[in-house]
C-alpha cells in the first residue's frame, strides 16, 4: 500500500511540475530570424505603451503645480 501510494505521489509530482503538452519550456521567440524581430518588436512597442499607461494612471503626465509659474488644467478663463 505505501509503495503504491509513493508511486502515485512521484507521479502526480512529476506531472504537476511538467505542466503543459511539452516538458521543456518552449522558446518564447520564433527561431526565423524575420519572424523573432517582428516579434521583439511587438514586445518594446507594448513595453512602451505599458509605461505610458503607468504614467497615466499614477497622473505623472499632468503639469506639476509645484512651478513657480501659476498652471492652469482646467477649463475656462
Amino acid at each position: 500500500m505505501r509503495k503504491s501510494l509513493a508511486a502515485l505521489t512521484l507521479l502526480v509530482a512529476t506531472l504537476g511540475l511538467a505542466e503543459g503538452c511539452a516538458p521543456v519550456p518552449l522558446p518564447h521567440y520564433a527561431a526565423s530570424p524575420t519572424k523573432r524581430v517582428e516579434e521583439l518588436l511587438v514586445d518594446s512597442e507594448n513595453m512602451r505603451m505599458l509605461g505610458d499607461e503607468w504614467e497615466r494612471f499614477w497622473f505623472l503626465d499632468q503639469p506639476s503645480h509645484m512651478t513657480p509659474f501659476r498652471t492652469h488644467g482646467g477649463l475656462g478663463p
